[in-house]
């Protein structure tokens, strides 16, 4: 059981060797781009296709670099909240 743990944390997830979570931002903000482009001006779509692999390219490169760049957006996102203040007071009173 402490290797499929070890692996895991070892082994974060990946799509086409980029980590998970920047290869899905990255294709979920490039595609509806690309057709509300193909749709509005009648743009060619091979423009947007090598924009993708651009993107998916750096996306790969941080991930060499950072493997649990993932896990780090992830732990970013739900650490970033700020309190709200019961007493007008400097800075932030995580007391009720």
């Amino acid at each position: 059981m402490r290797e499929v743990i070890l692996k895991a944390v070892a082994n974060p997830p990946k799509i086409l060797w980029g980590p998970f979570l920047p290869t899905i931002l990255n294709m979920g903000i490039q595609f509806p781009i690309m057709f509300m482009f193909i749709g509005t001006v009648d743009a060619n779509p091979l423009i947007f296709m090598v924009s993708i692999i651009i993107g998916h390219i750096v996306s790969i490169a941080l991930g060499a670099k950072e493997p649990h760049i993932s896990a780090m957006i992830q732990a970013y996102g739900q650490s970033a909240k700020s309190s709200t203040n019961l007493y007008k007071v400097k800075g932030n009173k995580f007391a009720p």
